[in-house]
């Protein structure tokens, strides 16, 4: 009596928790940022959309790509169903993938590329489009001549390295006039960033504009520039978003700054698991646009959720 009562209540219990929910583990490139919170944001509500798990966590720098092999290598060793990852950096984040793959574990690179195709969706920005967009923004506000400096992000960076690109061949294509005068990493540091961008102030006493491929190299600059006191001088064009860039662009430091759709990178990244574990065939690559954006553009409504998410909701 005791033995059938004991099973009749495992089985009771059983029937009232349910199935268990899938588990898909978002690794971003870091975890402090606000692109990699509104990130966040946007993988939190495809799980709740979806009705999964989404078992958020990534190192705290994007420079510890370190811990991010490891958070990976966890993931696949508690055997979630599914990953989610931007990779720091290209080649060192090949193997944790490979060995997600190997076990049976479908993986969306996202945001950042890897230095190889095995995995099975790459969503991300089009980040050579984006520094497209940069370089012929920056020759309108010099005028198409003069000198001009490239502040980068960090070496084996594959999104920035792809904006870079981007920048690099277009003035080169379209810009005769223009010569990229200088370049240097900003090390995804603001403060090495603006001791890179003083460099370039120092160093190129005729330099037109900067073009910085990313957040912490955009704040940077606009602090050298600020400091100097050249804005409206030295133009700088921007890459990515948080409220200390949106300052500056108010301020006249940034004169435009290209944007990322942060929140529906990491909605999409869920998605495209959420429909292998469902059983369809996620495209191998899916490109989303970035956005050029001005000072006038703050008071649209059209760019409040670009610009302003609300992350308190989620």
């Amino acid at each position: 009596m005791r033995l059938s009562l004991a099973a009749s209540l495992v089985l009771l219990s059983a029937c009232q928790s349910g199935p268990k929910k899938k588990q898909i583990a978002v690794v971003p490139k870091a975890t402090s940022h606000v692109f990699w919170l509104t990130v966040q944001a946007g993988a939190l509500a495809a799980g709740r959309e979806f009705d999964v798990d989404v078992l958020w966590n990534g190192p705290t720098a994007e420079t510890e790509y370190t811990r991010q092999i490891q958070i990976v290598d966890s993931m696949v060793a508690r055997r979630v169903d599914a990953i989610a990852v931007a990779a720091a950096e290209e080649k060192a984040l090949v193997q944790p993938v490979d060995r997600a793959m190997a076990a049976g574990i479908p993986v969306t690179v996202f945001d950042s590329g890897l230095a190889g195709e095995n995995y099975m969706t790459f969503l991300a920005t089009n980040n050579v489009e984006g520094g497209v967009i940069a370089a012929r923004e920056l020759a309108k506000l010099v005028g198409g001549e003069g000198d001009v400096a490239l502040l980068m992000h960090m070496p084996g960076s594959r999104s920035s390295m792809d904006r870079e690109r981007g920048f690099r061949e277009t003035i080169a294509r379209e810009f005769p006039k223009i010569k990229i005068a200088a370049e240097q990493f900003g090390q995804s540091d603001r403060a090495k960033a603006r001791a890179a961008a003083e460099n370039f102030l120092t160093a190129q006493t005729n330099l037109k504009g900067i073009f910085a491929s990313t957040e912490p190299s955009s704040v940077g600059a606009a602090l050298a520039i600020k400091g100097r006191g050249l804005m409206g001088k030295v133009r700088l064009v921007a890459f990515d978003n948080s409220d200390t860039m949106l300052d500056d662009l108010r301020e006249g430091a940034i004169d435009s700054m290209i944007v990322q759709d942060s929140y529906k990178i990491g909605y999409e990244a869920v998605r495209t698991l959420v429909d292998k574990l469902n059983g369809k065939t996620p495209p191998k690559r899916v490109d989303l646009s970035a956005v050029l954006v001005h000072k006038e553009d703050l008071a649209k409504p059209e760019f409040k959720q670009l610009l302003f998410p609300d992350l308190k909701k989620n």
